[in-house]
């Protein structure tokens, strides 16, 4: 009998094991509610041998209690991370009073599931230190990032579809562990003869055998290549979706005990290349800009769906603040005479649709999903421009009041030596002007008796629906 033979027989037992595990604490659990609360408490706390082994509901089962064939009986990391999912902390309360889910809210649309998605978002983040925002996505250990990419997708979901049913994260994170899970069938004493075979079975299994495809350039605001559900069901997505799967099998391969050594992944920057991990030893310095952080990843996932879905999608400037300035008429020059006339019946189009309650991203985007992934980064604390570019978007959705508290913020954050160095940029000269004509617009409305908010700042919000 073969060393991989003996492999597969442990795995079989202990998923036997696992299956019975849970059996004796589903009979625990009904035993227990149909006891009075004293003999309830007295059940619980008299299989909790049975209770340990029950993964935390932040966790998906399978991440922590699958264990594949090649992790010996005594290695221990699945029950530490066990522990971690045991002390995840609740959704703290923020500073910031977010308008996106109040003004659905007021519109008669239910957000509950995007408020939960919201919860589990910040749940994850508040896990980042510091220290950990600069952690490579390679060694990361602290943030589930596919769980928080998840729960992106999940508020995002909710807000477009209005479901019932909010959008099934464990079982796309199951989805993600079979992926490492399905890799343990090809392990074979070939792959490990050195590192280099190794790493470069699992890209063959990932990229050939799975399928994995990077999206092209010109599908890059394609909302199927922006969001982990959509790429684990098509197998197709973007650099940054690739870069999180790679790195999330290679976690699960160093707790099973699959890698003992030190792993980075190299990030592309063109338009063509494809995630890969390399021997972290072999690294060289020309690879430094292609590691990819924790905090860069979400960043670039959230400013990727802020950029697919920003209102105004025809202006040719590349910054997106100005171009929702220029459709405040906040920006100086002839940029509406510059546009062609399909360009002009195209918006008027888009905005009859918009006021008959018809989601699309002919030139208004999705005003929902970029107000969320505005708030997520907001959150996040990358860069005060996340305030300012989330208040013109609430100046359109005709939210005057909230407008003017985050510009406030935004100018309260900008230190003189930050706005000196700006000025020698002549899209920061721009964006910095418009800035002070729509704070001084803001401040002349805050003059008027009422904040007053326009039917459309409503309808922007509430009524659209994807077809």
């Amino acid at each position: 009998m073969d060393a991989r033979e003996i492999f597969c027989r442990f795995y079989n037992i202990c998923t036997l094991y696992v299956s019975l595990t849970h059996s004796l604490c589903f009979v625990a659990i009904n035993k227990a509610a149909t006891m009075s609360p004293s003999s309830s408490l007295t059940a619980a706390s008299s299989s909790s041998s049975l209770w340990i082994l029950k993964p935390s509901p932040a966790f998906k089962s399978s991440r922590f209690q699958s264990i594949p064939p090649s992790l010996p009986p005594s290695s221990p990391p699945c029950f530490r991370l066990l522990r971690r999912a045991a002390s995840l902390p609740h959704a703290s309360a923020t500073d910031f009073d977010f308008a996106l889910h109040d003004a659905l809210e007021s519109s008669g649309i239910d957000t509950s599931h995007a408020r939960e998605a919201r919860k589990g978002f910040i749940s994850q983040i508040n896990e980042l230190s510091n220290v950990e925002r600069e952690t490579s996505i390679s060694i990361n250990r602290r943030v589930d990032l596919g769980r928080t990419a998840l729960y992106i997708a999940a508020e995002d979901d909710s807000l477009i579809s209005h479901s019932s049913v909010p959008l099934p994260v464990d079982a796309f994170l199951e989805r993600l562990d079979d992926l490492s899970l399905g890799y343990c069938s090809h392990y074979n004493s070939l792959s490990r003869s050195s590192r280099e075979n190794f790493l470069e079975s699992i890209e063959k299994y990932l990229y050939v055998k799975k399928g994995f495809r990077r999206s092209s350039a010109k599908n890059l605001a394609e909302p199927r290549a922006l969001y982990l559900h959509s790429v684990l069901t098509h197998r197709s997505g973007s650099a940054l979706m690739l870069s999180l799967i790679h790195s999330e099998i290679l976690k699960m391969f160093r707790l099973w005990g699959l890698l003992d050594f030190d792993v980075e992944i190299f990030f592309p920057h063109d338009h063509y290349g494809l995630p890969r991990a390399y021997d972290k030893q072999k690294s060289k310095e020309s690879d430094q800009p292609h590691i990819m952080t924790v905090q860069m990843l979400l960043e670039k996932v959230l400013r990727n769906l802020k950029a697919a879905f920003w209102p105004f999608q025809h202006d040719h400037v590349d910054s997106l603040f100005l171009r929702a300035a220029h459709a405040a008429n906040c920006v100086d020059g002839p940029n509406g005479s510059q546009e062609s006339a399909y360009q002009l019946a195209s918006a008027k189009a888009a905005q009859h649709r918009l006021e008959r309650g018809v989601w699309t991203s002919v030139r208004f985007g999705d005003m929902r999903r970029a107000l969320s992934a505005c708030e997520r980064l907001i959150l996040l604390k990358p860069d005060p421009k996340e305030i300012r570019d989330y208040s013109i978007l609430l100046y359109h959705c005709g939210l005057y009041q909230q407008s003017l508290k985050y510009l406030r913020l935004y100018q309260d954050a900008n230190s003189p030596s930050s706005s000196q160095s700006r000025s020698t940029n002549s899209v920061s000269i721009l964006e910095e002007e418009a800035v002070q004509k729509l704070f001084v617009r803001l401040n002349l409305i805050a003059m008027e008796e009422d904040w007053c908010q326009p039917i459309y700042g409503r309808n922007f919000l509430g009524n659209n629906s994807e077809p």
